[in-house]
């Protein structure tokens, strides 16, 4: 027998824990893993762990239905090493058990939630049972191994058909949800169409940051709650946490922020709007008169967001300081009448920077402005920003850029920017639960339109731009 079974010497002593262990998880984790050694040495099951492996004990006693749990929690607690115990357990205590494991994106499934379940495959007393590949984990008897599994799905609103067909009647199923706020309905609805298996044992577990107070996760604490054990892990309370980091957000963002709620008490943002930029803030941006002595200093800067034909605006902001000047918007232009509009506008602002949105017919603006001379930057929005710990992408960080500088600034009363300001809600993702702002096509299906004239305004936040460095090019359009 292979020395891998650190906790069994025969075949027999192997048969009798699985045996032991096939209707207690918590008693499979204790006895399958060699804690206090070697890479386990400083390692125990935490209380919170404990408290979830219990819940799907008690609930398989009296399996009546499926067991569903949903933990939210706050960050760094530990969730990816109990969806690999819970995998591991599942897997090894009943014959043939089949199931899928997914997470908010394909990048968290991979690196992360397999990552973590290669290691303790790899330190477990099942080791030689199983195959981890990259995109499985199944028996390592060939008659099996189509039966005796358990798959990592990346979900697709596009295809959510890849979760359907997941039966296995009169066996064991177990479905997992990793970073479950941000998988959208369609997922969930397909998943569950596994619940429907007679005389099966069927566990459903969902783990994530409550990123968004709406969705089928969210759901799990409020109008589905009946149906759900559930469970709210606080960041502070768990010892692997990094706690001198945790004080450093509570001293910046405050105990109440959303931010904390979400990163650390594993509380769901505040109130049902997950707007980025709240309406008070714009209302009182568009009262506020500023003293022309407070912003005449400052750089000027331009923020042209780039469309074409269509529905959507060629959009131009004019910023100096905390003054945002009159929109400046164009409808149905090409990319040369776009560039021309852009040309007269910097010859009459004369901007210290100009930011141009390079997305999609934006690069053929910026190329043609560059052939001229003019000094002009392009922004890619789905970019890296420059604090990576933050932000997902350079939108995001713009957009939160601009939201902070709105609590003092002196904007026009424009409608179409007020509602653009409002629109995109905003959510958070990635190992550090860094912000992400909503897609325009998002923002379409909830019925509202493109923010044309909030990312113009954005992206004068793109990079540093000193008031000193003002020039002209020495090609002028006449």
């Amino acid at each position: 027998m292979s020395k891998k079974y650190a906790l069994s010497n025969t075949a027999h002593d192997l048969a009798y824990i699985l045996a032991r262990t096939e209707s207690d998880p918590l008693l499979f984790v204790q006895a399958a893993f060699p804690w206090g050694k070697d890479e386990l040495k400083n390692h125990s099951i935490l209380d919170w762990q404990k408290d979830v492996l219990i819940n799907l004990r008690d609930g398989i006693i009296n399996l009546s239905e499926a067991v569903q749990i949903a933990v939210s929690s706050g960050h760094g607690i530990g969730k990816s090493a109990l969806v690999s115990w819970l995998t591991l357990w599942a897997l090894s205590t009943k014959p043939n058990t089949k199931g899928v494991i997914t997470a908010n994106t394909e990048h968290q499934l991979k690196s992360k939630t397999w990552a973590e379940l290669a290691k303790w495959h790899r330190l477990s007393i099942v080791e030689n049972m199983f195959e981890v590949s990259k995109t499985a984990i199944f028996s390592r008897d060939a008659r099996y191994e189509k039966t005796w599994r358990i798959d990592a799905i990346p979900w697709s609103e596009h295809r959510p058909e890849a979760f359907a067909g997941l039966h296995n009647q009169g066996g064991r199923i177990l479905i997992i949800f990793d970073e479950a706020s941000a998988i959208p309905s369609c997922i969930w609805e397909v998943a569950e169409g596994a619940l429907t298996d007679k005389d099966t044992q069927i566990f459903f577990v969902c783990f994530g940051n409550p990123t968004r107070s709406d969705g089928r996760f969210y759901e799990c604490f409020g109008r589905f709650r009946h149906r759900w054990i559930t469970k709210k892990v606080d960041s502070r309370t768990v010892p692997i946490t990094d706690k001198r980091q945790i004080n450093k957000w509570v001293e910046d963002y405050g105990l109440e922020s959303d931010f904390i709620k979400v990163r650390v008490l594993g509380e769901f943002p505040s109130g049902g709007s997950a707007s980025l930029i709240k309406r008070d803030d714009i209302t009182a941006a568009v009262m506020r008169n500023l003293e022309e002595s407070i912003y005449i200093h400052a750089p000027r800067i331009l923020g042209v967001d780039v469309a074409r034909f269509g529905e959507d605006k060629t959009v131009i902001a004019r910023r100096q300081g905390l003054k945002l000047y009159d929109l400046k918007k164009y409808s149905s232009l090409d990319t040369l009448e776009v560039s021309d509009a852009l040309i007269r506008e910097i010859n009459d602002f004369k901007p210290d920077g100009v930011f141009i949105d390079m997305g999609g017919v934006g690069a053929g603006v910026y190329d043609r402005l560059k052939w001229m001379g003019y000094n002009v930057t392009g922004i890619d929005f789905a970019g890296r920003p420059e604090r990576k710990d933050k932000y997902i992408n350079k939108r995001a960080e713009m957009w939160c850029s601009m939201a902070d500088w709105l609590k003092m600034a002196d904007i026009p009363h424009d409608s179409d920017l007020k509602e653009d300001l409002a629109g995109p809600e905003y959510y958070f993702r990635g190992d550090n639960a860094q912000i992400l702002l909503e897609k325009k096509q998002d923002m379409k299906k909830r019925g509202l339109a493109s923010p044309d004239c909030a990312d113009a305004l954005a992206l004068t936040f793109a990079g540093s731009v000193r008031a000193d460095k003002r020039q002209l090019p020495s090609v002028m359009l006449r």
